[in-house]
């Protein structure tokens, strides 16, 4: 069954640590385009996150939203820098006695000074850390593959259907066709009659080798059964399809296009232009339908 691009994910799974939000947003486009937005700290998980993600959606512009949220405090460590602390000191106390200035350095004000206490995030179970993340990641793809198979199956169908007003209208054109060289015979019969009037006799033989060119040259037969074989082979990719087949709906429906305009133009004949432009509005929707088709 073929799979829509377009669709959301959404999970939340916690470790007992830590609550791990992932929201996942997809829509059209050429090849698989993955971008994570994740807090900083984290960001040895982003390839794993991306690779799990594409096992799941394997084509379209794919943006992983993931939130962490802490709630232990066994996660972060404050730290005090003695370096920065002894280096304030120092010179607090050598421009104290440059100036001659009163006061004391405390505690308290040197703990406040930039960069001598840290809260530095504990992430060294990298691991055990990365294997939530993705378990949530998995489970929004999980969500977003679900969406986007259910707006797939919307999709087949109407797809299928145009597919049979296509064959439908093809059909009608087929039984027009032969009909047109008659026709053409016909009219140049009576054109002849205008130009040169009833008492000059044309050959009948030469009348029909030109309807015999023409028919030639408006044949159509080897663009309706390809058309038809199309028509067939994009029902059959819809119904059986295992993998990702947008590409190649995309290059079936460039082919049906192609057919359609090449029996437009050799058909010349106002009945099958216009049942022509009416498979040609079907294939553009069709063509419209397959850009959002994983």
């Amino acid at each position: 069954m073929i799979k829509s691009m377009t669709g959301f994910g959404r999970s939340e799974y916690s470790d007992g640590k830590r609550n791990i939000i992932v929201e996942i947003r997809s829509v059209n486009h050429r090849y698989c385009d993955i971008n994570v937005k994740m807090p900083r700290r984290y960001s040895f998980a982003e390839d794993k996150v991306k690779n799990t993600v594409k096992d799941i959606a394997r084509r379209g512009k794919i943006e992983v939203a993931m939130v962490v949220e802490n709630i232990t405090e066994d996660d972060t460590t404050v730290k005090l820098n003695h370096l920065v602390a002894r280096q304030y000191y120092d010179n607090l106390n050598a421009l104290k006695e440059e100036f001659q200035l009163e006061g004391d350095i405390s505690l308290q004000f040197l703990a406040t000074l930039p960069d001598v206490m840290k809260a530095v995030p504990d992430v060294e179970d990298e691991e055990a850390i990365c294997k939530s993340m993705l378990i949530a990641a998995e489970e929004a793809a999980r969500k977003l593959d679900e969406m986007r198979t259910t707006e797939g199956s919307k999709l087949a169908e109407d797809l299928i259907m145009r597919g049979g007003l296509i064959r439908d209208l093809a059909a009608k054109i087929n039984q027009r066709a032969p009909k047109v060289a008659g026709a053409y015979t016909e009219k140049l019969k009576e054109r002849i009659k205008e130009l040169v009037g009833s008492h000059v006799t044309v050959p009948e033989d030469r009348i029909l080798l030109e309807a015999a060119i023409f028919a030639d040259k408006s044949s159509i037969t080897e663009e309706l059964v390809r058309l038809d074989s199309h028509t067939l082979q994009l029902a059959d990719i819809i119904t059986n399809s295992r993998q990702p087949d947008g590409k190649k709906l995309d290059f079936l429906v460039q082919e049906m296009n192609r057919e359609a305009n090449t029996i437009g133009s050799k058909a010349n004949d106002m009945e099958i232009t216009s049942l022509m432009l009416e498979i040609k509005s079907e294939i553009e929707k069709i063509r419209e339908q397959v850009q959002n088709i994983e």
